[in-house]
């Protein structure tokens, strides 16, 4: 784990709005399901612990941070028996987009202003590091709108039908989102609720804070953070998370 002692990002604008985390930790994990695994998979065993101690660990270590809050579903008990800094909110939805808005409504009701800002980061991506997290609350904290970690797509990109490629397409100005991504608690409250209401797929945050207009800041983030999805994405993670540890205990060595 990183060392505490990592200097926090710099000072906050002088409107001093506070920094949140928000967790949904309220899906199924259906894909992994379908290939094998049982139960959700942000709870599975990954390098001793669950997969999801993992990620909620690196948002411990950002010092900026008011409050992390992770978004279950009703009737999920799995984080009383666990020793974490997290709060829990048990009002997740059917879908991820439903679950971050009734955690957004839970933020306010604990004192959260609209004008704080809020990362919403997926359970999944367990490998996401504080110096991660710090880089884009530094790079985002002045921004008119907000934005999210994502990296330039490295791949040809094909476009298929039944199976079979019907055309490449330009990858220049492709991105691949990932999280966290980071908005106004407002204005994130507002784009979720219009999306609802007015019939708009919003597969990320950042696709709702487009549908009104906006246009969120990408920063480039790490392929190392990638979402945990399927079996095999498992041993990856748990390699990756085992050679940092091995790398720490060989930086902390005499």
């Amino acid at each position: 784990m990183t060392d505490s002692t990592r200097p926090a990002p710099s000072a906050l604008p002088s409107q001093a709005s506070r920094f949140w985390a928000l967790i949904p930790c309220a899906g199924t994990g259906s894909r992994a399901l379908s290939a094998g695994v049982s139960g959700p998979k942000q709870y599975q065993p990954l390098a001793g612990q669950a997969l999801v101690l993992h990620t909620l660990a690196a948002f411990a270590s950002v010092s900026c941070l008011q409050a992390t809050w992770v978004v279950v579903a009703p009737g999920d008990d799995f984080f009383t028996h666990q020793k974490v800094t997290s709060l829990v909110a048990s009002c997740g939805g059917e879908t991820r987009a439903e679950s971050v808005f009734n955690g957004l409504q839970r933020l306010l009701d604990e004192g959260a202003d609209l004008n704080d800002w809020v990362l919403v980061h997926d359970a999944a991506r367990c490998l996401i590091t504080p110096e991660q997290i710090d880089q884009l609350i530094d790079a985002c904290m002045n921004d008119a709108v907000g934005g999210l970690l994502a990296l330039p797509l490295p791949d040809t990109l094909k476009q298929a039908e039944q199976g079979r490629v019907v055309a490449t397409l330009d990858r220049t100005d492709k991105w691949l989102a990932q999280t966290p991504q980071m908005f106004r608690l407002g204005v994130l409250c507002q784009a979720l609720a219009q999306a609802q209401e007015t019939g708009v797929v919003v597969t990320d945050e950042a696709s709702a804070i487009e549908a009104m207009g906006l246009a969120p800041r990408l920063i480039k983030g790490s392929a190392q953070n990638f979402k945990v999805t399927y079996p095999e994405d498992f041993s990856l993670a748990s390699a990756v998370l085992a050679a940092r540890q091995a790398s720490t205990l060989l930086e902390r060595k005499p």
